[in-house]
């Protein structure tokens, strides 16, 4: 197969449509990658997308984002990296990264930041990039390591996880999907601010236009004691996975075992028949550090490792 049949160019919004379409199709795409979800905070970021065609038809798509002399696989999500559909065999893959070489050359980039999307998304196995970065000497400049279940399997909590469901259970906490994402913001900014003098990610406005722009991926649960709200878990639904975004809880919901509760009804009713349960990342500071604590309370609920890498590609 020839490179000069593989074409590059950058992303227009007038290729949105075209754009969702592919990341329907594609192997490892999420609604993460959409538009309508890339386009939410395009007021932060410069978007250098890419598109990729062959014989007149996409391929792959690149969601990005340019700082400087950087091109970014979009510093707007957990991950990114190529998005690829059924034609997008290795040999393509290989001469993909070579046209994005040359197309970074030409536009004066010195260095691409890569974030693959982890295995537990793909619809299909989708890891031709990661070969691509090995072959082009990639290195991996950060490692975080996230919590999954394989929910195939039987789960099994640990004891102190299974005492906090009981305890929860005993003093009368009940779980429910909510739709009014206000109260629980008001618990998780506090979180927040009180553990690490930071608010959300997402304000509440923007997690709340979120979840009106994707009703079926977006959903938060929460644990009552009588009539107040005492914890939740955001979480984000795609075909093979869930995740969750967001986890707070008061000083009444730590006391009583809120999350132990909450997590228990997710994992073993709500997304009993979903493949990956993933918790996310318990690393800081670029994966250097550890929260040992946080790493323990997600593998009390039977879960094991999911690394996240990002990789630097200089040119």
């Amino acid at each position: 197969m020839e490179k000069s049949r593989i074409e590059i160019t950058r992303y227009t919004p007038n290729r949105a449509q075209e754009w969702d379409n592919t990341v329907e199709e594609s192997r490892n795409g999420t609604f993460l990658i959409k538009r309508s979800y890339l386009d939410y905070h395009s007021d932060r970021f410069v978007d250098h997308s890419l598109i990729f065609e062959m014989d007149g038809a996409i391929i792959a798509l690149l969601p990005a984002n340019e700082e400087g002399t950087t091109l970014y696989s979009h510093q707007g999500l957990t991950y990114g990296g190529l998005i690829m559909t059924s034609r997008c065999k290795g040999l393509v893959v290989l001469h993909i990264f070579d046209l994005v070489k040359q197309y970074m050359q030409e536009q004066g980039y010195k260095e691409l930041i890569y974030k693959p999307i982890p295995h537990i998304y793909h619809k299909r196995p989708a890891e031709e990039d990661i070969y691509a970065l090995f072959r082009n000497g990639a290195k991996v400049e950060y490692c975080g390591i996230s919590s999954t279940i394989s929910l195939a399997e039987e789960v099994q909590f640990s004891s102190l996880r299974s005492r906090g469901v009981k305890k929860a259970l005993t003093n009368g906490l009940t779980v429910k999907e909510e739709a009014d994402f206000v109260k629980f913001w008001d618990i998780l900014k506090e979180n927040l601010n009180q553990r690490h003098s930071v608010n959300p990610v997402h304000s509440l406005d923007e997690i709340e236009l979120l979840k009106e722009r994707f009703p079926e991926n977006i959903h938060l649960y929460v644990a009552y004691k009588n009539s107040e709200l005492v914890a939740g878990v955001v979480m984000y639904k795609t075909s093979v996975c869930v995740h969750s975004q967001y986890i707070a809880s008061s000083p009444i919901g730590r006391e009583f075992g809120a999350l132990d509760l909450v997590f228990s009804y997710l994992i073993k009713e709500r997304y009993k028949d979903v493949k990956y349960f993933d918790f996310g990342i318990s690393t800081e500071n670029g994966g250097l550090h550890l929260n040992e604590g946080l790493l323990s309370q997600k593998e009390g609920f039977g879960a094991s490792a999911t690394v996240y890498p990002i990789y630097k590609l200089t040119i």
